[in-house]
């Protein structure tokens, strides 16, 4: 009997748009012969599972299910596509394991762990992982321009704490830059960090959890138009995507140890998607994405083609590894 998958898209964040391309990828790339595939849309005002002609039925969420013209579709798995709150954080994946729905992520602390940019910093920095230099501001402290600078220096940037897609990111080259970097960045969370500016190429590592093994997938150089690698760069066309990244076998092996190690320290599954920079040939881990984008613009999807992995193997072995653990 085949599985009722329900693909989970939409979310509560300013990355809602990008997260229903990518759950339309996910739909469109799973074989409808091995499973019975369900686009779920997460929204502020609704919840639904959306058919091919685009008509609603409600979700229930006392079991997450739903009823299509009388009908009780109950899920086998859940996919979770669903960038920013309330599926990276984990928040949607607590409520599905207190109902016993088995989803392709992370458990929910570990996602809830890596979506906060300063508790995943923290940890791997107590492993010997190098990171940048920052500074830590909640909304309502004093802001002290000075001692900013002298911690993190210029140019630096200035990030949302908890957000993706590069949604309220700056890069403050001037110390009048400061202030307005903040105020965006606010926008998005309460709290932020600024981070000193690391001058090397940034290297982007898709690891998954592939038939039972942790599989690090080749490796993609980001070279921007742009200032750093913003929502334009990755959405609009502003940057080269080079895969495999032109770097040496010595630095690409160092690499791979680094992005197994915090997968492995940070207990994570699933997709995950982490950004390096390199400084004089040695790797400073910035942050990482536990559902990185699926998009036909996506990294993962350019990273696995390299490897040889279809979008529907790469789907399928998540819906798989979900339904086995």
């Amino acid at each position: 009997m085949k599985k009722n998958i329900a693909i989970i898209m939409g979310g509560y964040s300013s990355e809602v748009d990008i997260s229903l391309k990518s759950g339309e990828v996910v739909y469109q790339n799973i074989s409808k012969e091995l499973y019975n595939t369900y686009k779920v849309h997460i929204l502020k005002d609704k919840w639904v599972l959306v058919n091919d002609d685009n008509i609603e039925f409600v979700i229930n969420k006392h079991d997450f299910s739903a009823k299509i013209d009388g009908q009780k579709i109950n899920f086998d798995c859940v996919f979770n596509a669903i960038h920013g709150h309330p599926g990276e954080d984990g928040t949607i994946l607590a409520y599905f394991d207190l109902i016993g729905l088995k989803h392709t992520s992370a458990p929910f602390y570990e996602m809830a762990v890596t979506f906060n940019k300063r508790d995943t910093l923290s940890i791997v920095k107590q492993y010997g992982i190098k990171t940048a230099t920052s500074y830590y501001l909640d909304k309502g402290e004093t802001i002290y321009i000075e001692k900013i600078i002298k911690k993190v220096g210029l140019p630096c940037f200035v990030k949302p704490n908890n957000a993706g897609s590069s949604f309220g990111i700056s890069k403050a080259k001037t110390k009048e830059d400061i202030i307005p970097a903040i105020e965006k960045a606010f926008k998005e969370d309460s709290q932020i960090l600024i981070e000193e500016f690391l001058d090397g190429p940034e290297i982007t590592i898709g690891v998954i959890n592939y038939n039972n093994e942790i599989k690090v997938l080749p490796m993609t150089e980001i070279v921007t138009d742009n200032d750093f690698f913003d929502y334009e760069a990755k959405y609009l066309g502003k940057s080269q995507e080079i895969t495999p990244a032109r770097i040496s076998d010595e630095i690409h092996q160092k690499l791979e140890r680094i992005a197994k190690k915090v997968y492995k320290i940070l207990n994570l599954s699933g997709f995950s998607r982490a950004e390096y920079i390199l400084v004089n040939d040695e790797p400073y881990f910035l942050e990482i994405n536990m559902v990185p984008g699926l998009t036909n613009a996506s990294l993962i999807p350019q990273q696995a083609a390299e490897a040889g992995i279809s979008l529907q193997e790469l789907f399928h072995n998540a819906i798989k590894m979900a339904l086995k653990n």
